[in-house]
């Protein structure tokens, strides 16, 4: 059993303090928006959390990136949120960094597929994100975005069916 608010913290201390380490200067507002009605799911704890890790650190690269570019008072924020239905818990993380093109929405699950330059990527992450919460843990990734704009990945984790 997992307490998935916990597990989130935990990712993305890990991915802030990493792009931190590698990227001179790189600061970011994390808004909260965790509901304390989570029941702990029971899943693969490392592996969800990588999820999170691939997710986050592609948020804070996007919003790093479009500081380069962006009007004054660009505040780059990273936004997460969860939520509890009875059946599923939902996790939402969303950046208000460069977002993404239409065309290639359809494409960034698919592995090695890479919107970074030659050198930042491999592709891989989204692909075993993907793999982790639809194979794995039967639940779903969406992703919302609007190019220059922002990008907004949504998992959903069904609770196990109870056993009889």
């Amino acid at each position: 059993s997992v307490h998935i608010n916990a597990l989130l913290e935990e990712y993305t201390g890990l991915a802030y303090h990493g792009m931190r380490a590698t990227c001179a200067g790189f600061n970011v507002r994390i808004e909260n928006n965790l509901s304390d009605q989570l029941q702990p799911i029971v899943l693969v704890a490392q592996n969800v959390g990588r999820a999170f890790l691939n997710i986050l650190n592609n948020a804070f690269y996007a919003v790093h990136q479009k500081t380069k570019t962006a009007a004054a008072g660009y505040v780059p924020t990273v936004e997460l949120t969860t939520r509890d239905d009875g059946r599923c818990i939902s996790i939402s993380i969303r950046d208000n960094g460069t977002g993404m093109p239409e065309n290639i929405v359809e494409k960034i699950f698919m592995p090695f597929f890479t919107k970074k330059p030659t050198g930042s990527g491999t592709g891989l992450g989204l692909a075993i994100t993907h793999d982790i919460i639809v194979v794995e843990h039967r639940g779903e990734i969406k992703v919302e975005t609007r190019e220059n704009e922002f990008s907004n990945f949504v998992i959903t984790l069904p609770y196990p069916a109870e056993e009889s």
